[in-house]
């Protein structure tokens, strides 16, 4: 069948009027070379300054991307009174000391947080309460919710072409680079990549009321860890069953034996069937997502197509989705208070791995 129009299943993020806000970056790595700033070069938003604790790849950084000001400090950056939104892309265990910090700031207004939002719930909690007491808008990172499949999904969801979901999956099956500071900290999948899935069926769905998860070690992963290789189950009141296959193993694809990577997701419907493919764990990880979709009458799939990608086009969405919520004075999408039903989520994920059992998620919220 032909290709539908892109635009009428709305895989654009919405855009702020004002793209000229002035931002500081705060980190050089991978993330940020090569995902927030291409990304926001395209969309036209201004990056005023970086800082790193590694200054010169904070100096390599801001020549590629025409960063005007590189701070030898964090600090200093904070104070850089020309600053008004913050972009924060550093490690879990060191962001909610830069929060801390940032609230004291009165000249920011927003912050655009990585995921996890902390190294655990009530450190995602403890960020939320800080940036709401000091009047700051809080959102985070979960790009994954600007992919142009999943998007797209969302729009056919709403508009009923696949009627009531019945079962949906997420099917991981790629390599992605661990970070030396994972090896510090014992993580590997649920807080890494689970958590952009576990946030996309919220996206999606709504909340769960159930989640039951089982993991194992990843043997390619040379540290110890117990979340390589996670499965999980989402129960919804209404019957709907999301099911997660986050495998960073994918066979003995690094030792010689042909690979089979990809992510792919699944939405069966009682009218319809939605299937994406997701082109971040491909080479190279800008290969544009892919979707195809049908109803009952329709005599083959449409399948739409567009130039974009996850990494990096994605990560427009976000910062963009902060900006018009400065805006127009109203939470984010993607905002912290948000957010900590998907830290919930992945906590529940790790008791229930722990437990055996299935953990609802008010018993999380409950707790925290």
């Amino acid at each position: 069948m032909s290709s539908s129009s892109p635009s009428s299943l709305h895989v654009e993020a919405p855009m702020p009027q004002n793209r000229k806000v002035p931002i500081g970056i705060v980190g050089s790595g991978f993330i940020v070379n090569d995902c927030h700033l291409p990304a926001y070069r395209q969309a036209g938003f201004h990056a005023q300054a970086i800082a790193s604790r590694n200054v010169p790849a904070a100096r390599e950084v801001a020549l590629r991307h025409h960063v005007a000001t590189v701070h030898e400090t964090v600090q200093d950056l904070l104070n850089d009174k020309h600053i008004e939104v913050l972009d924060i892309a550093v490690p879990p265990h060191v962001q909610l000391s830069i929060i801390q910090e940032a609230v004291q700031k009165p000249h920011i207004r927003g912050i655009l947080a990585q995921k996890p939002l902390g190294m655990n719930l009530k450190e995602a909690q403890q960020a939320v309460h800080l940036c709401e007491e000091a009047g700051i808008t809080l959102a985070v990172n979960q790009n994954m919710r600007y992919d142009p499949s999943v998007r797209a999904a969302k729009t056919l969801l709403q508009g009923d072409q696949i009627g009531t979901p019945i079962l949906t999956t997420i099917d991981m099956r790629g390599i992605p680079h661990w970070m030396p500071w994972q090896k510090d900290l014992g993580w590997v999948t649920l807080r890494i990549m689970s958590i952009h899935h576990l946030d996309c069926f919220r996206y999606w769905f709504g909340d769960p009321v159930h989640i039951y998860c089982s993991v194992r070690p990843d043997p390619r992963t040379d540290f110890e860890h117990r979340d390589g290789i996670c499965t999980y189950i989402l129960e919804y009141a209404n019957g709907l069953r999301c099911v997660g296959i986050d495998d960073t193993w994918t066979g003995p694809a690094r030792e010689g034996c042909p690979s089979d990577i990809h992510i792919t997701w699944r939405i069966e419907g009682l009218r319809g069937l939605a299937i994406g493919d997701i082109g971040w764990c491909q080479d190279p990880y800008t290969t544009p997502t892919r979707l195809r979709y049908a109803s009952i009458g329709d005599p083959s799939f449409h399948r739409p197509e567009w130039d974009q990608s996850w990494f990096p086009d994605a990560f427009a969405g976000t910062m963009a989705q902060l900006l018009i919520a400065l805006e127009e004075g109203c939470e984010p999408a993607i905002s912290g208070r948000d957010n900590l039903k998907t830290m919930a989520l992945v906590e529940a994920a790790y008791r229930s791995s722990e437990e055996k059992r299935a953990i609802p998620l008010a018993e999380m919220l409950s707790d925290s």
